[in-house]
């Protein structure tokens, strides 16, 4: 009778902490507008691509919640998951299958998550992953303007942080302001999963999980982009480019983001 006590009282301490985990986060509000994609998305060089309005996620998504959703949902538990959804790797870094250890802390990203993983982690909170061109759209910005990308100070900053990136510990958290939006850490992880990743490379090497083809480049093959000055932004696509949808990265991470409209939206003022 006592242990059945124990494991109810577990159980509930359980689930107290998931549904904390997923009422703290808070999406932004990201105006709509247009951008002309560093990545060769149309056939014509120098088109701009109108982006809608959508509200996304102000950090990514950490250690702590991750360890929440897979304490709600077992099925993405590390020892549970089908390899359908993920290989070895996955979730590499925890201690165990419940328990984050020293070289995943609560509070810093967390990786080692494979796409399929990250879109239902993203649905449960009756969200998605963002498209591509919406996670570039969100990054192009800084603390004062809406499109920083001209700003060759920033970039090289950024570039020097994803390259550092490389030999710092995973678990050394890294501080950013948040940009216009009121997003955080755009720049902190070399990777970050969008809904429509497969779309951007080949579509005869058999990496698409179903989805459109939305962002399909033109030349039917080798990646293209429209400015190969933003090396920062090349080896973020880099990055996805070596995966596919079950294999997971210690520099990939996700956040994810709504369509207008719900609760739990912080506005922004405008920005130029």
């Amino acid at each position: 009778m006592f242990m059945r006590f124990r494991l109810l009282m577990l159980a509930a301490a359980l689930s107290m902490t998931a549904s904390c985990a997923f009422a703290d986060a808070r999406y932004v509000e990201v105006t709509g507008g247009s951008l002309r994609s560093a990545l060769k998305l149309t056939d014509e060089t120098g088109d701009k691509l109108v982006v809608a309005p959508f509200r996304m996620r102000a950090r990514f998504v950490t250690n702590a919640e991750f360890l929440a959703f897979v304490n709600r949902d077992a099925r993405w538990r590390r020892d549970r998951i089908a390899a359908l959804f993920a290989t070895r790797d996955y979730l590499s870094r925890w201690d165990g299958p419940l328990s984050l250890g020293p070289d995943a802390p609560p509070n810093q990203a967390v990786t080692g998550v494979s796409w399929f993983a990250a879109r239902a982690y993203c649905a449960s909170e009756a969200a998605r992953l963002p498209r591509w061109i919406e996670w570039e759209y969100a990054a192009a910005a800084d603390a004062q303007h809406r499109d920083a990308r001209a700003d060759t100070v920033r970039q090289a900053r950024i570039l020097a942080t994803l390259v550092d990136s490389f030999s710092r510990p995973a678990a050394t958290p890294v501080r950013e302001a948040p940009n216009v939006y009121g997003l955080y850490g755009m720049h902190t992880l070399v990777g970050e999963w969008v809904d429509d990743y497969a779309s951007l490379f080949a579509d005869a090497d058999g990496r698409s999980p179903g989805g459109s083809n939305e962002l399909r480049l033109c030349g039917g093959g080798a990646l293209a982009f429209s400015d190969r000055t933003d090396f920062s932004l090349i080896m973020r696509v880099s990055a996805l480019a070596a995966m596919t949808p079950i294999d997971s990265s210690s520099s990939v991470g996700f956040r994810c983001v709504k369509d207008p409209g719900g609760e739990n939206v912080i506005n922004n003022k405008d920005a130029t």
